[in-house]
């Protein structure tokens, strides 16, 4: 389970608003901690910060986020004392789910791959894990 603040969601959701018709993309991170439950070990990780992040592709279709940008958000991590627990990027145009090239390129098993789709009235944001083999796995998400 991943859960974000509403403020959290608007910054993301109006990110990908000002750069449309383009993706737009960034870094989420925070803590993980595990729960044991009725239906065993969830894992929760609460997102305590967004970088929005420069999509250097400059297209509707794919993204590449800024080097120096990425660089930038990992040193403040540390100095907050938070972990990287994913990325988010946007869908201009097309739902709320991976893409082939998005499973392609999704080398960390252990991150959470938020995904904005702007194609419909009202933004849709979901969160993904995809695993070594590309499996997809729909990640519960809460907006607090």
């Amino acid at each position: 389970m991943i859960i974000l603040t509403k403020q959290q969601y608007d910054s993301i959701v109006a990110h990908a608003q000002k750069h449309a018709p383009l993706e737009a993309c960034g870094l989420i991170a925070g803590r993980s901690r595990h729960e044991t439950g009725p239906s065993g070990d969830t894992e929760i990780r609460t997102v305590e910060k967004v970088y929005l992040l420069t999509n250097t592709d400059a297209s509707a279709e794919h993204f590449s986020m800024d080097p120096n940008e990425q660089f930038a958000a990992v040193k403040d991590m540390r100095s907050r004392g938070i972990g990287l627990l994913g990325n988010f990027h946007s869908h201009p145009a097309t739902p709320s789910r991976p893409s082939e090239e998005d499973k392609r390129l999704a080398y960390d098993t252990s991150a959470s791959y938020l995904i904005l789709s702007l194609a419909g009235e009202e933004p849709v944001l979901n969160s993904f894990r995809i695993d070594g083999d590309k499996n997809v796995t729909k990640e519960e998400l809460t907006i607090l």
